[in-house]
């Protein structure tokens, strides 16, 4: 493997390095808290904080009340409160107002910038997705489990590490400058970011004030490896939908009508071919992809690293990673039709489908959807009835990564890691990022991470490497601290 496949591209200018003595006393304190950071995070994921619409949202809120209380156990904020914003499409009330549907509950904390320094906003999300399949799991997904150097638990990395790694990072940086802390910090942990961040454009409006930041560090994101950070510098956009086939009024029998009737299940199976090509590439004209060079990734490595089967090759054309960071790609996510140990001799009446398209950054994702949708609309076969609903959008995003606030990132990490990071794309989508950067123009964005390739975030058997938990937390207090000198 050549030092570009172990080491990404070449990243950018860093600042000057951190004074030796303050560097020194962060990394004993966030070394010493590392296993209260650890049972912090134990305790997060006990709670199943799923954000989706099935599932209780009183779970959630009680997410967001523990994670408020580690927030004030920073000793950073005078206030941390919890808040709810009306989902976007509502009219935002009084939060109370019959017919006013309101999102889940985020965490916000606010303390000013004092002489003139810079302030810098702290996101991520403590809901998680569903845990799926019990049978896929070896272990509880809601019951923190410790095998190795991996901490195992559904959201112990996708996002709860996230939080944890901005609240120990805040009581290393306030153990050293106690009140004389002049940095301004926001911190936002926000609840459903798995569910579509449906109320996030409501609160972004509603709290603007608050969440005005120099930096904005979004903690969502991937790492090269377990000892390479990076920096994130795309994101790809996402829409998803509903997809609905219905041929019949009612189910028939399939001897007595098959041959003749048409059942859903064959138009909804020719449309999902029509996706991709021979190759599995998407195959839906209007849908773009970004130029930009990669760094080298072999064909064997992709396969080891996404756990391809014996004899599965991976799809698609050009780079390995321009096909994950950079090309489009189109996923059949769900089928709502009969098990195989529940199905019947009959016709199936209507299939649904969810679908999930992945968006190459610098298209929008609305645009991305009325490709798809025309492309579907044009082939449906033998007059069936063809319906798209629940669409959800998110636009990509690429970041600037120019700025002096990358610069004493980069600076940053290399201390906190011992490697220098690496800018990168990822193949995820952060659909608020781009609301971000509309609603703060001027603020710098850091899409940071603790996950690493073998996290699994969203699958069974989701992981948090401790290691990468113990460097994410000590480069965010090093970043923390240098603000904090930072005119």
């Amino acid at each position: 493997m050549t030092d570009s496949e172990k080491h990404g591209p070449t990243t950018g200018p860093q600042a000057p390095p951190t004074d030796p003595a303050l560097l020194e006393a962060l990394r004993e304190h966030v070394h010493g808290a590392l296993p209260t950071t650890i049972a912090d995070l134990s305790a997060l994921v006990r709670i199943p904080s799923v954000s989706w619409s099935a599932f209780d949202p009183a779970h959630v809120q009680r997410s967001a009340e523990a994670v408020a209380d580690l927030v004030r156990s920073t000793g950073v904020f005078d206030e941390v409160r919890i808040v709810r914003s009306a989902v976007e499409g509502d009219t935002p009330a009084d939060g109370a107002a019959e017919g006013v549907e309101l999102g889940q509950p985020a965490v916000l904390a606010v303390r000013p910038a004092r002489n003139g320094r810079p302030t810098v906003m702290l996101y991520a999300h403590h809901d998680v997705q569903p845990h799926g399949d019990d049978a896929l799991w070896e272990t509880p997904p809601f019951e923190p489990t410790l095998r190795g150097d991996r901490l195992y638990g559904r959201g112990a990395s996708d996002d709860k590490a996230g939080v944890m790694t901005h609240v120990a990072a805040l009581r290393a940086v306030y153990a050293q400058f106690g009140d004389d802390l002049d940095v301004g910090v926001v911190l936002f942990v926000e609840g459903e970011e798995e569910f579509g961040s449906r109320s996030f454009r409501t609160f972004l409006r509603e709290q603007r004030e608050h969440l005005a930041a120099d930096v904005i560090v979004v903690a969502d994101s991937d790492n090269w490896s377990t000892e390479v950070p990076a920096i994130t510098v795309s994101l790809r956009g996402n829409t998803t939908f509903k997809m609905t086939v219905t041929t019949l009024e009612h189910a028939s029998h399939s001897g007595m009508y098959g041959g003749a009737a048409p059942d859903a299940m064959m138009p909804m199976v020719r449309l999902l071919a029509s996706l991709h090509d021979d190759d599995g590439a998407v195959a839906v004209a209007g849908l773009t992809a970004h130029e930009a060079p990669v760094p080298e990734r072999s064909e064997d490595d992709f396969a080891a690293e996404a756990a391809l089967v014996d004899g599965a090759r991976p799809v698609g054309s050009g780079p390995v990673l321009s096909r994950m960071w950079f090309q489009p790609s189109i996923t059949v996510t769900g089928l709502d039709v009969p098990s195989v140990a529940n199905a019947s001799n009959t016709l199936l009446p209507s299939v649904a489908a969810r679908v999930s398209v992945r968006v190459a950054p610098g298209q929008a994702a609305t645009e991305a959807f009325a490709a798809v949708e025309a492309h579907l609309r044009e082939r449906v076969p033998f007059g069936a009835r063809l319906e798209l609903t629940e669409v959800d959008t998110g636009d990509g995003f690429l970041v600037d990564a120019s700025g002096w606030a990358v610069q004493e990132a980069r600076t940053a990490m290399s201390e906190g890691w011992g490697a220098d990071p690496v800018e990168q794309g990822i193949g995820g989508s952060i659909p608020f990022v781009s609301d971000l950067a509309a609603e703060f123009p001027e603020a710098q964005i850091l899409v940071t991470g603790v996950e690493d390739p073998d996290t699994r975030a969203h699958s069974p058997n989701e992981s948090q490497h401790l290691g990468v938990l113990h460097r994410a937390v000590l480069s965010e207090a090093v970043l923390l601290a240098r603000l904090q000198g930072r005119p």
